[in-house]
């Protein structure tokens, strides 16, 4: 991932204090990542950056659309998204990024590179299962849902065929426990 400026906020000039950024994510921004998952991306990414007198308090919004392939058809539709994500910064000794919602500085740092945030918020937002819309409400007719409905597994009336089916030999012993 090659650095752009717009993603890099200078903390040092900034008074304290609320401060807000925007940003328009696009299919540019996922392939800085390599990540091709979407045809088409239109995300508006809000940050709004707390700074207080030893660290920064971050919470990201984000709400578009993306255009993936369904799960079930593979035909292509645009999947609405939103989350949001908090990151508190602080100061420290050397760089720690193990919790998720704790970042560790080192004192000498100015700046701080948001677009790994904005993008991992992004790609979690998105379920794992992404099925079409028309294919909930019944309105998408294509070849593959055509295909799918034709091989479903018809529902067989199991249980009357199972008592039809009893061997005589338990007769015997359900009637030991009627019997009580």
């Amino acid at each position: 991932m090659s650095k752009t400026k717009e993603f890099l906020i200078p903390f040092v000039g900034l008074k304290l204090g609320k401060h807000h950024f925007e940003y328009q994510i696009n299919n540019k921004f996922f392939e800085d990542f390599d990540y091709d998952e979407f045809q088409n991306s239109d995300i508006k990414v809000s940050l709004v950056l707390d700074k207080k007198s030893n660290m920064l308090e971050l919470d990201f919004k984000h709400k578009g659309t993306v255009n993936v392939p369904c799960d079930l058809t593979s035909e292509d539709f645009d999947l609405p998204v939103k989350g949001k994500m908090k990151l508190i910064v602080r100061f420290g000794e050397e760089f720690n990024n193990d919790n998720e919602e704790l970042l560790i500085l080192p004192h000498g740092e100015f700046e701080i590179d948001v677009a790994q945030y904005i993008f991992e918020m992004i790609v979690l937002s998105i379920p794992q299962k992404r099925i079409h819309p028309g294919v909930k409400d019944g309105t998408l007719k294509t070849e593959a849902l055509t295909k799918l409905n034709e091989l479903k597994v018809k529902e067989q009336k199991q249980e009357s065929k199972q008592e039809e089916d009893i061997d005589p030999r338990w007769e015997k012993l359900k009637k030991l426990l009627t019997d009580k």
